[in-house]
């Protein structure tokens, strides 16, 4: 009897569980290539979460790009993609968050292991971000905006000729200038 009451409390928990865990494979999958090029989409690799929300890699690639998933824990909707050679780059963030590294240690541990050269950072590389509504019905992604980042380390508002503060949706400027964090943002004017 007290197995069966114990079972009849755990079972809402159970079902609030699921309905807020890992999304199928195939799921992640199919959203995660929406911030992928179209050029790029058909070999791209896929990294997503497996069915305990460890990270892992969903779908082995045969080109130059890498599509992250949506994070199931996050509760926006995104993701994202980019060149392959960014990828130890992403990774070494990857593992800094794991050990529980805060945005601004995650910044001044790369930025220091680039400029001593132990850290791998191309000279110029993109990625792009896909955002959106997940529609809970459908499970359809809407209102879809993607956003580009052109990483170019170093590179400073002189160097490039850019502004360094946000400008206009549609209009390019420098983000981290001087830093190897440092990417032109493109942000294109969203439809409405």
């Amino acid at each position: 009897m007290k197995k069966i009451l114990l079972l009849m409390l755990l079972l809402p928990l159970t079902g609030s569980v699921f309905a807020q865990g890992v999304p199928p494979a195939a799921w992640q999958i199919e959203t995660a290539l929406m911030a992928v090029p179209s050029d790029y989409r058909a070999g791209a690799a896929v990294y997503g979460y497996d069915d305990s929300g460890a990270f892992t890699v969903l779908r082995e690639g045969t080109n130059e790009y890498i599509a992250l998933a949506d994070d199931p824990g996050r509760e926006n909707f995104s993701t994202a993609a980019y060149h392959k050679d960014l990828d130890p780059f992403m990774a070494r963030g990857r593992e800094l968050k794991a050990q529980g590294k805060t945005a601004d240690e995650i910044f001044e541990i790369r930025e220091a292991e680039v400029r001593a050269g132990t850290l791998a950072l191309p000279d110029k590389t993109t990625l792009c971000v896909f955002t959106g509504k997940v529609n809970p019905q459908t499970r359809e992604i809407e209102d879809p905006y993607v956003r580009y980042v052109f990483y170019m380390p170093f590179a400073t508002g002189e160097s490039t000729g850019l502004p360094t503060t946000p400008t206009p949706p549609g209009h390019a400027w420098l983000m981290n200038p001087g830093t190897h964090r440092a990417h032109i943002m493109i942000t294109p004017p969203k439809e409405n």
